[in-house]
């Protein structure tokens, strides 16, 4: 009976083992876990003061496109208003002729530019929009990412505790196992002394 009690008790604390190996193994997986966590949040932090510069250059060259734009309108409204001839007076004609076939063409190189860049202020903005969209993601991927890191924490800080709790049940067991051994040595001994006295 004492023996079957043994084996019993030997057979649970190969099992405790077992068990206390595994947690082992799970809070190491937890540790590793924590650390790629770290790792991806760090890099996050890096790329997002990148993220911000490149909406700040962006932004810059938005308000220098608006600026060109505002002054070709300008030049182009300047010529417009110089442009229509005055009173046609008897003097020759020809220097006004002169000046309008000169003003031509300038007139017609700043009217693709002013259409160009009136393309490009609608690209402008979408790729800023796209920029901030991408930061706000960011930004939202940051929290996730911490929410996750406290939330490991707290799993790390309850296995400590199942392990703890483990290595005390362990050692539990194993006063039991040598008590239970001291008392079957003794008992043997007893047994084998009584025999030997009888004779």
């Amino acid at each position: 009976m004492l023996l079957l009690l043994l084996l019993l008790l030997l057979l649970l604390l190969l099992l405790l083992l077992l068990l206390l190996l595994l947690l082992l193994l799970l809070l190491l997986l937890l540790l590793l876990l924590l650390l790629l966590l770290l790792l991806l949040l760090l890099l996050l932090l890096l790329l997002l003061p990148l993220l911000l510069l490149l909406l700040l250059l962006l932004l810059l060259l938005l308000l220098l496109l608006l600026l060109l734009l505002l002054l070709l309108l300008l030049l182009v409204l300047l010529l417009l208003v110089l442009l229509p001839p005055q009173p046609p007076p008897p003097p020759p004609p020809p220097r006004l002729l002169l000046l309008l076939l000169l003003l031509l063409p300038l007139l017609l190189l700043l009217l693709p530019l002013l259409l160009l860049l009136l393309l490009l202020l609608p690209l402008l903005l979408l790729l800023l929009l796209l920029l901030l969209l991408l930061l706000l993601l960011l930004l939202l991927l940051l929290l996730l990412l911490l929410l996750l890191l406290l939330l490991l924490l707290l799993l790390l800080q309850l296995l400590l505790l199942l392990l703890l709790l483990l290595l005390l049940l362990l050692l539990l067991l194993l006063l039991l196992l040598l008590l239970l051994l001291l008392l079957l040595l003794l008992h043997h001994h007893h047994h084998h002394h009584h025999h030997h006295h009888s004779q």
